[in-house]
């Protein structure tokens, strides 16, 4: 009888945590407002050496409340868009307040957050014409400096954990193709690739997954989002229909908005909660209800 009482209880918790999951589509009031009262994290600005560009290169790092260098951590690379620079998701989207409150409400695991330029070029501001084609160039040049430069440098000076399961790549507009090209396209790298309104730059998906089954068996999370007024919901649409046509596992997730931080926050904050966690597929396909 207590067996019998405790699978009960057992599965009523299951039931409860996975329908929560499945209704919560839009993060709560307040979710990117400072907290005082709560512990934070820290941000730094890093300067890494770039064989790939031949300069060194800045980054913002986040690491979070209770950082201690006696544990190890998995890594989140975090992307800006093309008229952005690293400090663009501290400029429009807060980041560090919306994962700060989510640590303190005990809903992510924690995790060091990466937020380079992904602008890989000397000059590499967000000045003059922003579509120049050798800066829109740079940004398919930084999956170079990504993997052989910035990746490196972080587990050298920072204590990460190294294997692939431990690090995820995502970003916004510019930021959000280039997550899917490199991550897509370094499954050896990175398990967890999500696209916030994702920019022309995404490949096509079959040049993104050539090999659907090798993205089943090492994906842990693919996560697609997008506003359902932003008039480049079509590139994150055409990897969705892919997606579903090979059976590959993933989350799109459309939500009331256009291109802009409204949804990048919402769709950084619905995303964290996933990252670096034991997770049940099967709930993915209730998002695009």
């Amino acid at each position: 009888m207590k067996k019998l009482i405790s699978f009960f209880t057992g599965s009523v918790m299951f039931w409860t945590v996975t329908t929560a999951q499945n209704i919560l589509k839009q993060a709560p009031f307040g979710f990117d407002s400072l907290r005082t009262e709560i512990v934070h994290g820290k941000i730094d600005t890093i300067s890494y050496a770039s064989k790939t560009v031949g300069t060194n290169r800045r980054a913002i790092i986040y690491t979070p409340p209770g950082f201690s260098k006696k544990n190890k951590y998995p890594v989140l690379y975090l992307l800006h868009g093309i008229g952005g620079d690293e400090k663009e998701w501290l400029n429009g989207g807060k980041p560090q307040v919306i994962l700060d409150n989510l640590y303190a409400d005990k809903k992510i695991e924690p995790m060091i957050v990466v937020m380079p330029n992904g602008r890989a070029m000397k000059d590499d501001r967000a000045g003059g014409n922003i579509f120049d084609s050798a800066k829109v160039q740079a940004f398919t040049t930084f999956e170079k400096d990504l993997l052989n430069d910035l990746i490196p440098y972080i587990e050298k000076k920072y204590p990460v954990l190294t294997d692939r399961e431990s690090r995820a790549i995502a970003g916004l507009s510019m930021g959000g193709g280039q997550s899917f090209n490199f991550g897509l396209g370094n499954l050896d790298k990175f398990a967890w690739v999500g696209g916030f309104s994702s920019a022309p730059n995404t490949k096509t998906p079959d040049e993104l997954i050539p090999d659907p089954e090798a993205a089943k068996n090492k994906l842990k999370l693919l996560w697609i989002s997008c506003g359902d007024n932003d008039r480049l919901i079509t590139f994150s649409k055409r990897t969705h229909d892919y997606l579903v046509e090979k059976k590959i596992p993933h989350i799109y997730y459309i939500e009331p908005g256009g291109h802009d931080f409204k949804v990048w926050k919402n769709g950084l904050y619905m995303f964290s909660q996933f990252l670096f966690k034991t997770i049940d597929k099967s709930i993915f396909s209730k998002f695009n209800e």
